[in-house]
């Protein structure tokens, strides 16, 4: 298979699809009836017209994404399918409802009565010691209530032979993917070895990561929800610090390239007056580094509020990165930033004899093991219902996402290249300079 360019958004299938739909769906648009969706229903992916106008003219054809929904005709007899859902990762707002939607989908809609539950993460397809769950609906119907997720999850990938020998030997013809870009990456390396061993087995992705930074989707499922719970802990920081004399609220969020939830929240609350965030350099000392902005607003307003993004001023933790070294997933594990600030702020004051009462905190596991807010539980639904259409329509190597309000299919080649990251130049960045009033740069340079 050639390497997949970001603008090639074709989707791989199994191949020609064989049986009819047993969805009672219209076949064309009347009278206002749900209509199967058609392969060649697709979106525009750019909506700005300068770039479709440039791409025009340079005798090209502006990127299109296929658009998620029923299909009239199916690659699996549905009777036939056995499906496997897994998910990866951290905990999540939302997982739970994903797991809901997929089984109710597959069971009430299409009569698939084969569904396995791989048991925390990828190393239940390859443990002894945790067999899948057998999951219908039933045991699935009230778990959307609930945070964390029912089929537990764990970070790293094993062989994935392993894995194809499972799906093997399962004979797994669906295999659902949760997860961010590690396991996207995974889902990708496994579909490409299925198809070396010649099994007819779709795997399809449900993009889940709080940070939201997964390319050529709008939105990740769980940001919702970790916005919304952010927000709460910054409006507490903020009440703290304003309560204090010489009060210093911190929060530090999640974001480990990307400070989507740290720029978002901020703005929800509207309280928050420095925002720290990975894409944006900062520098700590100096007269236009942080502390000394937070001094002359601590000496005009008695007190300031700081939300840092995990991922912020890495470089000042270089020491404790290189001894903690990296997750099973191979990521490098951060450094702790806002314990790092704290103390630079106590120290800084100390030093200048000025009392200050820092109060910081971390929500960050209360966030991820929350259950899914009303937008969430609504994205999580519709992904669901579509990762099932498309997975017996005979599509593999493709995630179900959002782009402009619409649901489409993304090639995992293209999602997979690279991570989505807040652009300092996008309205959404200084539409938080303008909430915060913080300096556009806090270097001295």
């Amino acid at each position: 298979m050639e390497p997949l360019h970001l603008s090639d958004f074709t989707i791989e299938s199994l191949g020609p699809s064989r049986f009819s739909s047993p969805l009672q769906l219209a076949h064309a648009a009347h009278g206002g009836q749900a209509e199967f969706t058609a392969d060649t229903d697709r979106l525009l992916f750019h909506e700005n017209w300068e770039t479709i106008r440039a791409i025009i003219e340079r005798g090209e054809q502006p990127p299109t994404v296929e658009l998620a929904g029923p299909r009239e005709r199916l690659y699996f007899r549905p009777a036939d399918v056995r499906a496997a859902i897994v998910s990866a990762g951290g905990l999540c707002p939302g997982i739970n409802d994903v797991v809901r939607s997929l089984v109710m989908t597959l069971s009430h809609h299409y009569g698939v009565q084969q569904i396995l539950g791989i048991r925390y993460g990828l190393r239940g397809f390859v443990s002894e010691d945790c067999a899948p769950l057998r999951l219908g609906p039933d045991s699935v119907k009230s778990i959307h209530r609930e945070g964390g997720s029912l089929l537990g999850s764990s970070r790293g990938t094993p062989p994935v032979d392993d894995i194809v020998r499972f799906i093997q030997r399962e004979a797994i013809n669906v295999l659902f993917m949760v997860g961010g870009d590690g396991t996207q990456r995974a889902a990708q390396a496994i579909s490409n070895a299925v198809r070396e061993a010649k099994l007819e087995t779709a795997v399809i992705g449900i993009p889940k990561t709080i940070d939201n930074d997964i390319l050529f989707v709008d939105q990740t499922f769980g940001f919702s929800t970790a916005v919304s719970l952010a927000r709460q802990a910054i409006d507490a920081a903020h009440a703290e610090a304003h309560g204090a004399f010489h009060g210093v609220g911190l929060v530090r969020l999640m974001g480990r390239d990307a400070g989507f939830i740290a720029a978002q929240a901020a703005l929800a609350s509207g309280e928050a007056n420095f925002v720290l965030v990975p894409e944006v350099p900062f520098e700590l000392d100096g007269p236009n580094g942080v502390l000394a902005h937070i001094h002359r607003r601590l000496m005009d307003r008695r007190h300031a509020l700081v939300v840092v993004a995990e991922g912020a001023g890495q470089e000042y933790l270089a020491e404790e990165m290189r001894v903690a070294g990296k997750d099973p997933s191979g990521n490098v594990k951060l450094g702790d930033i806002g314990r790092l600030l704290r103390g630079r702020i106590e120290k800084f004051f100390a030093e200048r004899s000025v009392a200050v009462a820092v109060r910081y905190i971390d929500p960050g596991y209360t966030i991820r093991s929350a259950p899914a807010d009303a937008s969430d539980a609504v994205y999580c639904q519709e992904m669901g219902q579509n990762a099932v259409h498309a997975a017996l329509a005979g599509k593999t190597a493709m995630l179900v996402g959002r782009v402009r309000g619409r649901q489409v299919h993304v090639p995992i080649g293209a999602v997979t290249a690279g991570r989505k990251r807040l652009d300092p130049t996008h309205p959404l960045w200084r539409a938080v300079l303008q909430s915060t009033g913080q300096p556009e740069r806090m270097v001295n340079s």
